[in-house]
């Protein structure tokens, strides 16, 4: 199978762990993810149906119209990836115009141009809900429009949803096998890049996640939740079938500074996941 880069960038996306995720998600006929992020997974995975979702409303909002206008939409995002725009007061201007964008489509276009000009491909708010990643310098930041089209045409099989991950364990159901891609919990105490949306992921949510797998798995619908190998997020998925993968993390922006890291995939199915 052919992999599919998604066509946004996004730090901590999961292309180079796609093969490790599917050989662990156990078949079902709807894949769920509450965390759904750039989308390597659902874009390199083949199930009936996808319930993709993301507390991200700006991000939501672009997939749905990627999904109902891809040809309008494509066609006005190409507007934007010329050279004049490639520029730090052309970038810082077009960030003032998203922070005070209401027009949903005008917003999901500079969104895009945002997310492949930015730096090392961010996507960061500040406490009032603005976006405020810095101009990235590229040479020539790169049109996806291939993989907005793969994304437009799989997207059918797709319903995207702005919703907390709570929500969506609330309303799981038989026949489907969620995918958890949560922000990680930090490696050391100053190492804490867990703030992608407005509001932050807290240690709190990385047990209530837990919590929620081990009772979801209980009722019958499995659970696949990636991570840090760290001595906490063990503890928190104790007696899930763990499986320890080295992927290299790519926060930083310069590639001889990247270094590989330990991450886990914890599988909580029904004969796991009782309480002890």
């Amino acid at each position: 199978m052919t992999k599919t880069r998604a066509f946004l960038k996004w730090a901590g996306g999961k292309y180079g762990l796609v093969e490790n995720i599917n050989a662990r998600l156990p078949e079902a006929r709807q894949l769920v993810e509450p965390f759904m992020g750039a989308g390597s997974v659902f874009l390199n995975s083949n199930f009936e149906s996808y319930l993709l979702a993301d507390i991200n409303a700006d991000l939501i909002h672009l997939y749905n119209l990627l999904k109902s206008q891809p040809d309008i939409f494509i066609r006005e995002a190409a507007q934007l990836f010329v050279p004049m725009n490639n520029d730090k007061s052309a970038y810082y201007d077009f960030r003032i115009a998203f922070n005070q964008e209401r027009d949903q489509f005008r917003r999901a276009l500079l969104f895009l141009y945002l997310n492949r000009h930015g730096y090392n491909g961010l996507c960061r708010y500040n406490k009032s809900g603005g976006f405020n990643v810095p101009f990235g310098a590229y040479k020539k930041p790169y049109f996806p429009e291939r993989e907005l089209w793969f994304f437009a045409e799989k997207a059918q099989l797709a319903t995207f949803v702005c919703k907390s991950y709570a929500e969506m364990f609330a309303s799981a159901s038989a026949e489907q096998v969620f995918y958890c891609d949560p922000p990680y919990a930090p490696l050391s105490s100053s190492a804490s890049f867990t703030t992608y949306a407005a509001n932050g992921f807290t240690l709190d949510d990385q047990a209530i996640l837990a919590r929620l797998a081990r009772e979801t798995a209980a009722q019958g619908v499995p659970v696949l939740v990636s991570n840090h190998d760290i001595p906490l997020t063990r503890e928190l998925y104790r007696g899930a079938d763990l499986q320890v993968v080295s992927v290299k993390r790519t926060i930083s922006r310069h590639a001889h500074t990247r270094k590989r890291v330990d991450e886990l995939l914890a599988l909580f199915t029904p004969t796991n996941s009782v309480q002890t």
